[in-house]
């Protein structure tokens, strides 16, 4: 088998201590420079307050709304939206519709458990103070 080629399947969805259900799409130590999962939040359901240490992390949104906190600011998240978090930044997300959040995340470099920081429940997530701006067409 070639080195280029990481076999599938990919792993099965599972459940995280941070309240959320992630499919592992790549995250490899062959591909240390990135990962890809699908990460799954439950309708009515905010995750636990965190920070990766030494990765940045990106959202693309792919169904459902919530709200995203990222150092303590928040805002409105739905399909299409895309979200930076820089490495070792406080964030959370919280599903605030009938539906679960889905949403892509990125990591740069690959994701390791050894570098989550759990950060605790922290205040409630507040909605955000102002209306998100209107999307420019592509």
């Amino acid at each position: 088998m070639p080195d280029w080629l990481l076999p599938g399947p990919t792993p099965a969805e599972f459940p995280t201590e941070e309240r959320c259900t992630i499919t592992e799409l790549l995250n490899e130590p062959a591909c240390p420079e990135v990962s890809l999962a699908l990460a799954r939040v439950a309708p009515g359901v905010t995750t636990r307050l965190h920070a990766v240490a030494g990765t940045v992390e990106r959202y693309v949104v792919l169904a459902g709304e919530g709200i995203v906190e990222v150092d303590g600011e928040t805002a409105r998240i739905t399909p299409g939206d895309r979200v930076l978090v820089p490495a070792g930044v406080a964030q959370r997300v919280a599903a605030t519709g009938p539906a679960p959040l889905e949403f892509h995340c990125v990591c740069t470099p690959r994701f390791r458990q050894e570098d989550y920081v759990d950060l605790g429940d922290g205040p409630a997530i507040a909605p955000p103070l102002t209306a998100p701006s209107p999307r420019s067409p592509q």
